[in-house]
């Protein structure tokens, strides 16, 4: 069975969808002060662990730290909950889920209703689910007690299920995306901190990503105050060795076979290259995904910020995305730690990733 470090877990078991990242985000900033040379917290609630800050170039990870969830919407007369999602769902896997409602007095467990199936016509059970048929019953009999609870319209919920430690090195959680990526980048920088690298290098763990697609979320903010040079997005991309997956369109990623380099679109030419020098030269395995389009990740708010950023993307191959049992390899989580290291230790003072 895998042994998920203590860290690992208390970040992925914190709740925190967009918007509500407090509480991962300082279960993130806890550890990285245990090493890092300074750590802080923008106004947007990014987080920013730094070591070696006058060094040269200056690089950026990010990770983001929050993760999809629901929010309550309307508390009608009989005390039931309305929920809209944050971020991406298949409403499929919401049904029946328990959940807790994170309350101003604390967290309430409560549970997502739908009509039973005995009640269903035959057209209604041939349709998929949708959230705005759901509801959330956390027991109360009435508006009024529901507020007593601490209860009201606006607060987050999240599943209420915690880490899992599958058979050989792999973990499920409800929280890998991407919770994972903001572990990675932590964990890189502490490695860094060992032996400090030429370069200043900065760790995020950026909010909001899941409802960011247009604003950027938290990363373009953080890219454009700490202005990098050289910046690589972790996040998380389809394990494809699972039932029904086309590889002709997303390529052939799986658990166990290392991180994943993305090229084309954000990403910039030299610093992917720079990437597959790092992992071949240090024995890293590794797949590489194209990116035609956008990325869908961080990588896609960083790379314009001001002048522009010299930006790669790393991915960790995750089965069943979006569910409340996302699952990863603890080894491909190591591994791509590992190649950010080795990444900056090979950039030197003044280098020019200039495309030529």
């Amino acid at each position: 069975m895998s042994q998920a470090p203590e860290f690992l877990r208390r970040l992925l078991d914190a709740r925190g969808p967009s918007g509500f990242e407090v509480r991962a985000a300082r279960v993130w900033r806890d550890e990285a002060a245990s090493f890092a040379d300074a750590v802080d917290v923008d106004i947007h609630g990014n987080s920013i662990a730094t070591i070696h800050p006058d060094g040269s170039p200056r690089v950026m990870f990010a990770g983001h730290i929050d993760e999809i969830g629901l929010q309550v919407t309307h508390i009608d007369e009989n005390g039931f909950l309305y929920i809209d999602e944050i971020g991406g769902w298949d409403p499929q896997v919401v049904v029946g889920q328990r959940v807790a409602v994170l309350g101003r007095e604390g967290d309430v467990p409560g549970v997502v209703g739908k009509k039973a199936i005995h009640l269903l016509t035959p057209e209604e059970r041939t349709k998929a689910t949708r959230v705005k048929q759901l509801w959330v019953d956390v027991g109360a009999g009435s508006t009024e007690e529901v507020a007593g609870l601490g209860i009201r319209v606006g607060d987050p919920i999240v599943l209420d299920a915690g880490l899992v430690e599958l058979a050989g090195d792999r973990v499920a959680s409800r929280a890998i995306d991407d919770r994972i990526g903001a572990y990675v980048v932590l964990e890189a920088l502490r490695l860094l901190a060992q032996d400090p690298p030429a370069a200043a290098v900065m760790a995020v763990a950026t909010v909001q990503e899941e409802i960011g697609a247009y604003s950027g979320g938290g990363a373009r903010a953080s890219a454009f105050a700490l202005e990098p040079d050289v910046a690589i997005a972790v996040d998380v991309t389809f394990s494809t060795d699972v039932p029904d997956i086309e590889k002709k369109e997303l390529g052939d990623h799986k658990l166990g076979g290392g991180p994943v380099l993305s090229r084309g679109s954000a990403v910039h030419p030299v610093v992917f290259d720079r990437l597959v020098q790092a992992a071949e030269e240090e024995g890293i395995p590794f797949t590489i995904q194209a990116a035609p389009k956008a990325t869908r990740t961080d990588a896609d708010a960083i790379f314009l910020t001001r002048g522009g950023v010299a930006t790669g993307l790393v991915s960790i191959p995750n089965r069943y995305m979006h569910s409340p049992n996302e699952v990863v390899s603890l080894s491909d989580v190591e591994r791509a730690a590992q190649l950010l290291a080795a990444f900056v230790r090979r950039l030197e003072p003044g280098v020019d990733l200039t495309p030529r």
